[in-house]
């Protein structure tokens, strides 16, 4: 290995608390690149669908790309993976900040848990290699205080941690670091299996830079692309991205009353990314080595929510706390954001539970004698922020919340499923497949459950151009006929871009799959073509597929909730449109060369190099 890479994962055994290293091969390297892809082979090697989610035989991984710790944009990204205690099968979540360049500075591509401890633990991970150390005193803390207090004993090191949703095992509780900026690796529940292994946090620190194959060449490449970033994102850089908000609502890709309604116009307006800088934006938070800064930093002086100081609400938690739960108030919305991230909770999966939780009310299905006496309604920030608190801490009705939608349906039986908005048991992030075919596509077929970052395929069809796949101007978002296609190619994009550990928002900065050959290659000194990252990506996809395919998952799965495709948002920008997924399904899987099931062929996986993995029987 030239360079780009640490060339060493760490593996650590909780149970009989040992560590040991492993030495990455170029041509490990060169088929699963890093980040995501190193994450779905150590997962695929080491779990299956006999793996209890939250049981000692769970692995829990984190890794970085080989361009993290480079002078790369918006490089500072790592990957989280296990099997989801969520939804039972392959579970990941991507998060900034800067953790990730900490870890490679530290000597390491990666970190993977083993086992479970017998009391709680913290790990000190430095050049050095590791230290398990006892966090009895942590135990109990939430995020925030968890970084303030190990930056107090580890002076300049960065920090990931549970709060106390991830202690007390909460299905959607994440992962987080940064401290008050709250960056997350959210979904999943990743959080409840760092939590089943008492993991409270890992804390990393380094000195080392990443050797580079043709330094000055990446820095003329670089600085060209970065001059390039600048110019197109500044949007994104003033607003962040609550500056979605608007222009969402406007062409009915916004939730609204648990995605029952297709207008809110106003509501958006007064949660919205210049409303936010009118009131309580103090600052902007930049993820390591990010020329674009989307982070928000906002600050509450007076009133119910004085006190909120830190990461500001993204999109998905304005849409779904907002617009989703029909609350217009964005003070009592950066309050709940803080407080999720502060117990260490999802807020997607949240919101989306909450605003289910206030329709099952309103029609009857649950009762006072369910939710403890609350009187659920819409528009009532006390009552999100309630069970928020319940949530967070796994009580009262936030129990039963807290098993995340498989849970919540077991409890309350079938004639909930038609307010339940979830793909594979995880919540609708805050896209509505209605306003983009291709989403609907997107989500059925997502890896993790649904999830508009496994294919960003609205992306393509909005204002984001890629010539090299003939997309050279938006396309019709109502069309049938390619989305099939277009996800395959979206998410097999995806996968490389989860694997070199980079921020997605570089395709708004005008970044090609071009520049990412160029960098990769220039870092690392492998020789890796546009076609060979884009077959790596459809590798690493596939094989995730597969992993969920022993785990059961079928065509029977890859489906959307009722609601979507029967009933028409009736107002707003995608007024009468409903999905026709079962035609553009079949059109997907022709593409994938998986059979009319959505079980990939033995050819498929033998062409992308996979044998290793295939088992005689589905495939």
């Amino acid at each position: 290995m030239k360079g780009g890479y640490a060339g060493k994962i760490l593996w650590v055994n909780l149970t009989e608390r040992k560590w040991w290293e492993e030495e990455i091969k170029s041509d490990y390297a060169s088929k699963w690149l890093g980040g995501s892809g190193f994450g779905a082979v150590t997962l695929a090697r080491n779990t299956g669908a006999e793996t209890d989610p939250l049981g000692e035989g769970n692995v829990l991984g984190f890794f970085t790309g080989p361009l993290t710790g480079t002078m790369v944009p918006s490089s500072g990204r790592h990957s989280v993976v296990g099997k989801s205690p969520l939804t039972g099968i392959w579970g990941e979540a991507s998060v900034g900040g800067s953790w990730g360049r900490e870890l490679k500075r530290a000597g390491y591509d990666g970190v993977v848990l083993l086992g479970k401890a017998d009391s709680p633990v913290y790990l000190w991970i430095n050049e050095g290699g590791v230290e398990i150390r006892d966090a009895s005193e942590l135990w109990g803390l939430d995020t925030y205080q968890t970084a303030e207090r190990l930056q107090e004993f580890h002076p300049g090191a960065q920090v990931c941690a549970i709060g106390p949703a991830g202690e007390r095992l909460v299905r959607i509780a994440g992962i987080f670091t940064d401290g008050k900026e709250g960056r997350a690796a959210a979904r999943c529940g990743l959080g409840a299996v760092a939590g089943s292994k008492k993991l409270k946090a890992l804390v990393v620190q380094g000195t080392r830079r990443p050797n580079l194959a043709a330094e000055e060449e990446l820095k003329i490449k670089v600085k060209e692309a970065i001059k390039r970033i600048k110019e197109k994102t500044k949007g994104l850089r003033e607003f962040g991205t609550a500056g979605l908000v608007i222009p969402c609502e406007q062409i009915g890709d916004f939730p609204v009353r648990n995605w029952r309604d297709g207008k809110w116009e106003e509501g958006a307006k007064n949660i919205s990314g210049p409303r936010m800088v009118e009131t309580v934006l103090s600052g902007r938070f930049h993820c390591a080595g990010c020329p674009i800064g989307c982070g928000r930093r906002v600050n509450i002086t007076t009133g119910p929510y004085k006190g909120v100081s830190g990461g500001g609400p993204e999109y998905e938690t304005l849409g779904l706390m907002g617009g989703s739960c029909l609350i217009d108030n964005l003070e009592a919305i950066c309050y709940a954001n803080e407080l999720c991230n502060r117990y260490g909770i999802d807020t997607i999966d949240a919101a989306n539970l909450i605003a289910f939780s206030i329709e099952a009310f309103e029609q009857g299905i649950i009762g006072k004698e369910d939710t403890g006496g609350l009187a659920l309604r819409w528009g009532d920030p006390a009552i999100l922020i309630e069970l928020i608190h319940q949530l967070g801490q796994n009580k009262g009705f936030g129990s039963v919340l807290a098993k995340g939608f498989k849970g919540v349906l077991a409890e309350f039986g079938s004639e909930a499923e038609e307010f339940a908005i979830h793909v594979k048991g995880m919540g609708f992030p805050a896209h509505d497949p209605r306003a983009y075919n291709s989403i609907a596509v997107g989500y059925a077929t997502a890896n993790r459950g649904a999830c508009h970052l496994e294919g960003f395929s609205h992306a393509f069809e909005r204002n984001v151009a890629m010539p090299e796949f003939g997309l050279n101007e938006p396309l019709d978002r109502f069309s049938v006929e390619g989305k099939g296609k277009l996800v395959a190619l979206a998410q097999n994009l995806m996968s490389v871009f989860d694997s070199l550990a980079l921020c997605k928002f570089l395709l708004f900065g005008g970044v090609q799959i071009t520049d990412l050959a160029e960098w990769v290659n220039l870092a690392t000194g492998l020789d890796l073509t546009p076609e060979k990252l884009m077959k790596i990506g459809e590798r690493i996809f596939n094989l995730k597929r597969l992993y969920n395919v022993k785990c059961g998952i079928s065509r029977k799965d890859d489906v959307l909730p009722p609601r979507i495709l029967k009933q028409k948002r009736g107002s707003g920008g995608a007024a009468e449109n409903l999905p026709p997924l079962d035609k553009m399904l079949d059109e997907y899987y022709s593409v994938r060369g998986w059979n009319e099931n959505g079980i990939p062929t033995r050819e498929t996986l033998e062409s992308l190099d996979l044998s290793e993995f295939i088992v005689s029987g589905r495939e």
